[in-house]
């Protein structure tokens, strides 16, 4: 499977951004799929994840409220509504599918990873 974000962009603190990932070749439903992002001179951080049917998400402490991970099966697509936007958001953010039906927080549990589609955010 290979893995396309897209979505990123310039924005001003306060506004928002809709990130996509799309997935081709061998897709499956079956794992949980996870957005990171890793910001300059940061270590990559979980940001969003959600299960493999969309039952169950998560969220980083720091984007709770703000920020919504969905996943569209029809079309082998995860998304990340990103609202109420601030300067700490700026990053480059991943997409990534788990290795499991779960989406956990630790990147070593992801088996492939998207390419990244940079977000800045000026305040």
């Amino acid at each position: 499977v290979q893995l396309q974000a897209s979505g990123g962009g310039l924005v001003q603190a306060g506004g928002s951004l809709r990130l996509s990932c799309a997935a081709s070749g061998r897709t499956s439903s079956n794992n949980g799929m996870a957005w990171f992002r890793q910001a300059p001179g940061k270590e990559r951080a979980f940001v969003a994840g959600i299960s493999w049917n969309g039952r169950y998400t998560s969220y980083a402490d720091s984007v709770k409220g703000r920020f919504t991970i969905a996943r569209e099966y029809a079309a082998s697509t995860m998304y990340l509504q990103m609202n109420t936007l601030r300067p700490e958001d700026t990053a480059v953010y991943y997409c990534a599918v788990a290795r499991q039906a779960v989406a956990g927080t630790d990147a070593a549990g992801y088996k492939t990873w998207g390419q990244g589609t940079l977000v800045t955010v000026s305040s």
